[in-house]
């Protein structure tokens, strides 16, 4: 990535943070230099020069940038430390307003008795993660975890795995051996495999084609499973819960074809 793409991935995320397009380029403009005027600012940015002192009007008053009132005035950026608190912290206040603000919505009663057996849906690596995380503080017995694609084992990921409690087993699976070692390196309270699953990967996998991307299964009664797409590396999955859950009851079976047998989960 050279510094123009740079430059553009950082003007995109700090426009995801909330700042407007000029803002962002003033922004990261005045992080390439000790100091500048507006017109500076203006030749490096391409912003429109009447526009520059809107902007750092806004930053400044973010807290993002420093104005020396001399003639002309110039700007600076406070310090990456201080800017990525100053934004961390205006993030975190806004979950948090959104939180609670969420929380004391009145919850509308349906009169619909709920299924007994659900199966859900759910795109995008984070909110798959969060849910397989959230899923494994649940349990209570007993976790199998099959890794299909090693960008999976995240740092996040390792930390809830290494926070199960110690009377509740844990197996985790890889589909290669280099991943197993690393798995046991990360997770080293884990009871680790291969997996013999060549059922995921299908007879003849080609690159082009979606993979297996993790299996979870929790307490033998609740399983998740995602796909990822290779050419976007888009991770998709469905869940569901109870015994009698379709879903759980094909991945008990499939798991317990695929897995060495001293680790079959449903032995």
């Amino acid at each position: 990535m050279n510094t123009q793409e740079k430059t553009e991935e950082a003007i995109s995320v700090l426009q995801q943070f909330g700042l407007r397009e000029y803002e962002a380029r003033c922004f990261v403009g005045l992080v390439r230099v000790e100091r500048g005027t507006a017109k500076r600012i203006s030749e490096m940015t391409e912003v429109p020069h009447t526009r520059v002192y809107d902007a750092i009007r806004v930053l400044e008053s973010h807290g993002l940038v420093e104005v020396q009132h001399s003639s002309p005035r110039r700007f600076r950026a406070v310090s990456l430390q201080e800017a990525t608190e100053t934004l961390r912290n205006r993030y975190e206040d806004r979950i948090k307003r959104l939180q609670d603000s969420l929380e004391s919505i009145e919850i509308v009663e349906e009169d619909d008795a709920t299924p007994a057996h659900q199966l859900w849906s759910m795109a995008g690596r984070d909110a798959i993660e969060n849910r397989a995380e959230e899923l494994i503080d649940t349990a209570t017995a007993e976790i199998v975890l099959v890794i299909g694609d090693g960008s999976l084992l995240t740092d996040d990921l390792v930390g809830t795995l290494n926070s199960v409690e110690a009377d509740i087993d844990l197996l985790i699976g890889a589909l290669t051996g280099p991943l197993q070692e690393r798995i046991q390196t990360t997770v080293p309270n884990a009871t680790t495999f291969v997996a013999g699953v060549e059922w995921l990967l299908g007879e003849e996998p080609h690159e082009e084609e979606t993979t297996i991307g993790r299996l979870l299964l929790v307490d033998r009664l609740t399983v998740l499973v995602s796909t990822i797409t290779p050419e976007t590396t888009r991770e998709r999955a469905i869940f569901g819960e109870g015994f009698g859950n379709g879903l759980v009851v094909i991945a008990r079976r499939l798991m317990a074809q695929g897995l060495v047998s001293e680790f079959d989960p449903v032995s």
